[in-house]
């Protein structure tokens, strides 16, 4: 089980999915996936989170795209939407991120809509 709460660098994230981070920071640019400058040095991290074990092998959470465009429609920026998705939500009694590995995506979008 990933550490909702643990950060990936891009190279890292890729690794753990079996890709590239060609690919990775393509999915970035086409809002499949956020990233954040953290830490000492600012580099570009994800959440590991994100990660979730498909049928397959390692694939981004599926639901997590719509999600990504709801808080972005909300004016939500990338750090807003990644601190918003990993943070303890009261009426979901763990973080949205948590709670959409569960499959809860239909409350998780209703709280994010809310928001709009």
């Amino acid at each position: 089980m990933t550490d909702d709460s643990a950060w990936l660098s891009v190279p890292d994230f890729a690794e753990q999915l079996g890709t590239t981070a060609s690919k990775v920071r393509e999915m970035v640019r086409e809002g499949e996936l956020l990233s954040v400058r953290r830490g000492e040095r600012q580099t570009v991290q994800i959440p590991a989170g994100f990660i979730v074990d498909g049928e397959e092998g390692p694939t981004v959470l599926p639901t997590l795209r719509g999600t990504l465009t709801l808080l972005r429609d909300a004016g939500f920026g990338d750090g807003e939407a990644a601190d918003w998705l990993m943070s303890d939500e009261p009426e979901l009694g763990m973080s949205p991120l948590a709670a959409l590995r569960e499959g809860r995506r239909a409350h998780v979008r209703r709280i994010a809509q809310a928001m709009l």
